[in-house]
């Protein structure tokens, strides 16, 4: 057998390991590339080292340093209370408020994840309030973090850009970008129409006020009846992300809720100007990520030392792993000739668009139980020498595997999907919504690459 597809079969084997069992799968591939690299291919370990991405490294690091502070320090907070006061008494409004917060908070360096895990408890709870679908709020939260994960500055946005880069093609950044965010953006209105979004229309908050106060008035009415006095909650309406309920039943913040929402101390004004600094030199200036992230983070962090006690231990080291060991075992798998060899293989179908198609669905199906940033990882480089023929407009390809790996993150076999299904509401029957969440994610991976391809491939305008 040679180097090719036994790199090949390690490459499964590493997907097959990292999904039955808690194995990190960069650890794994830094075990494949030792032994493929070392015992196959005779190269020394100073070569197999040389494959680590140290630039991704230090970008991940810093952007993910900087987040842990933000959020540390309660600038998180901040911008989604201030996101949500914007909603006022508009229930029609909170899906897109949940949508374009965890979007921001992606697109400024957050983990998809770790957006998810910070908006999904408050998206759900004010889906049960509210009477909102939870599988629409759910998924808005998720597509929100997915559409916002692709900017220049993101984590994912900086693994797909720098392979590119790399490689020496041709692809905007910005359009990663907007093809992630418009795309993620028009299933949300699909979700939103198709799940009860025009009932919300006419809804107001002070409604469900109204509405806890006759329930709360009816059940004590009965409690007394029969002999009692004791005012009975309603549940549903009897807790709020604000604590504990008004004399009317109402989840209404208390009445200094507003000024600890928006008052802004010095840490969170230093943050925000840090994460505006950032923003305007890397994009601005084009100076490398890494550098101004974790430049940024340290000088927040001697600014206010208090306030950013732990945030090193928030960054999230398993995806630097994780990427630091794909990438070395692709590094390695250039070496044994694997790239060329996939390539030549796609290539040699004799229909580019239908191969095109093929590395969509692949990117989908697998990212749909494995991790995103892995199956990134793994595939474009595959994917290089292939638009390097010039049959297929290089970045509506990219873009096209970019989304197609990404949306499918809604499966409850993903970090993201778990998250939502873990944060539903006490009122909601668990095992009915797996199935939902499943069903949905089931339609994802299948209609979302075709339409992707569809979209962003086929025309060939990208």
């Amino acid at each position: 057998m040679g180097p090719e597809l036994l790199s090949i079969l390690i490459l499964a084997a590493m997907f097959v390991v990292a999904t039955l069992t808690p194995v990190n799968m960069g650890a794994l591939a830094f075990v494949g590339a030792f032994i493929l690299g070392a015992a196959v291919l005779g190269m020394s370990p100073d070569e197999i080292i040389a494959a680590f991405p140290g630039g991704l490294f230090l970008t991940i690091v810093g952007v993910t340093y900087l987040f842990a502070i933000a959020q540390k320090n309660g600038t998180v907070d901040l911008l989604v209370h201030g996101a949500v006061r914007l909603v006022g008494s508009r229930v029609a409004l909170i899906p897109w408020i949940m949508f374009f917060i965890t979007a921001a908070i992606t697109s400024v360096g957050a983990l998809s994840p770790a957006a998810v895990a910070i908006i999904a408890p408050i998206a759900l709870n004010f889906a049960a309030k509210y009477r909102i679908s939870p599988l629409m709020m759910g998924m808005m939260v998720i597509h929100g973090a997915q559409g916002g994960g692709f900017s220049p500055i993101a984590v994912y946005g900086v693994t797909v850009n720098g392979i590119v880069a790399e490689a020496g093609l041709e692809v905007s950044p910005l359009a990663v970008f907007l093809s992630s965010l418009v795309f993620n953006l028009l299933i949300a209105v699909v979700l939103f129409l198709a799940l009860g979004g025009r009932g919300l229309l006419s809804s107001r908050a002070e409604n469900f006020v109204e509405q806890a106060a006759e329930a709360r008035m009816s059940r004590s009415a009965v409690a007394t009846a029969h002999g009692g006095g004791k005012d009975v909650d309603f549940k549903g309406f009897g807790s709020g992300m604000y604590g504990p309920t008004d004399p009317a039943g109402s989840s209404a913040p208390p009445a200094d809720a507003g000024r600890r929402g928006t008052a802004i101390a010095f840490p969170q004004v230093a943050t925000l100007l840090g994460l505006a600094v950032l923003v305007v030199f890397a994009l601005g200036f084009g100076i490398d990520v890494g550098f101004v992230s974790i430049t940024v983070a340290v000088i927040l962090a001697l600014l206010s030392p208090k306030a950013q006690k732990g945030a090193v231990n928030k960054i999230d080291w398993s995806t630097v792993l994780l990427l630091g060991g794909m990438l070395t075992f692709v590094g390695v798998l250039q070496e044994a000739g694997t790239i060329d060899y996939v390539s030549d293989g796609v290539a040699n179908l004799g229909i580019p668009l239908l191969a095109a198609l093929l590395i969509c669905y692949i990117g989908a199906v697998v990212s749909a139980f494995a991790s995103s940033t892995a199956i990134l990882a793994a595939l474009i480089p595959l994917a290089v020498p292939f638009l390097m023929a010039g049959e297929i407009g290089a970045t509506g390809l990219i873009c096209a595997l970019a989304v197609s790996s990404t949306i499918v993150d809604v499966s409850p076999f993903s970090t993201n999907g778990a998250l939502v299904l873990a944060n539903a509401p006490e009122e909601v029957d668990r095992d009915r919504f797996y199935k939902k969440i499943l069903t949905y994610a089931t339609g994802v991976v299948v209609v979302g690459p075709l339409i992707v391809w569809g979209v962003m491939v086929v025309p060939g305008w990208l």
